[in-house]
């Protein structure tokens, strides 16, 4: 039988990893020698923090970098195929692999391989930006990055607002910690008053804000965001057709 593919989360933000990551996600941490790794010295960091009893330098880490190589997949899974085979974990530098983050291309070869894949639980900083948004939870679409350039982004923050109002969606995504408060500004200015707007920073981290406020009353007062770790929402209100009556 072939070993098993784990998903495991990392930390979002500087906490003990005990306060965000459940027993059982530990356990196959502690009992893991094997890693594919985002970054191989963060891995080796939160290992040690999270109680790996190693010795962290005789673990089997393998980097596959931000963007991975699909002409090594078959290298990197192929050991699992093997009688007696170890498990084996993907890990990236924050938060849940696969899910804006590598490791999608690696878990589908694991499935046509015939290795099964476990994702586990830990903390997603979309999903808790969500949840504590008071937006529509039943609709939502996470975008990743908008584009640096200030026409190009105004223009897509436009367009979100357009979409979100037509399909009733939470717009979700993230900026360059350096730019967040740039960012923030464009939102304010660039959207209808009445749009929603949540900024939500070092989530689960001793700096956490989760602050959700209409453009009109960021603009009046907007503040200075940290250099931290961002997840930006928007859902703008619908608007309603034809005569109110009374």
């Amino acid at each position: 039988m072939a070993a098993t593919l784990y998903l495991l989360p990392n930390r979002i933000a500087e906490t003990e990893p005990e306060a965000v990551l459940p027993a059982q996600t530990l356990s196959v941490l502690r009992n893991c020698r094997r890693f594919l790794a985002e970054n191989a010295r963060s891995a080796r960091r939160f290992l040690k923090a999270a109680g790996h009893p190693g010795p962290i330098d005789t673990l089997e880490i393998i980097e596959i970098g931000h963007v991975p190589d699909a002409g090594q997949f078959d290298a990197w899974l192929a050991p699992m195929t093997k009688v007696g085979a170890s498990d084996t974990a993907v890990v990236s530098e924050s938060g849940c692999p696969a899910v804006a983050d590598p490791g999608a291309g690696i878990v589908r070869r694991a499935s046509l391989l015939g290795i099964p894949v476990k994702p586990l639980v830990g903390p997603c900083s979309m999903l808790l930006t969500l949840m504590a948004s008071g937006m529509n939870g039943q609709r939502f679409r996470f975008l990743g990055y908008l584009p640096i350039e200030r026409e190009e982004r105004d223009a897509a923050i436009r367009s979100i607002e357009a979409e979100s109002r037509r399909l009733g969606e939470t717009e979700l995504f993230i900026e360059t910690p350096y730019r967040n408060t740039k960012m923030l500004k464009a939102l304010a200015e660039s959207l209808c008053p009445d749009t929603l707007i949540t900024a939500a920073t070092d989530v689960t981290g001793s700096g956490e804000s989760i602050v959700t406020k209409t453009a009109l009353e960021w603009k009046k007062a907007l503040p200075e965001l940290p250099k931290l770790p961002t997840v930006f929402a928007v859902m703008a209100q619908m608007k309603t057709g034809g005569r109110r009556h009374r």
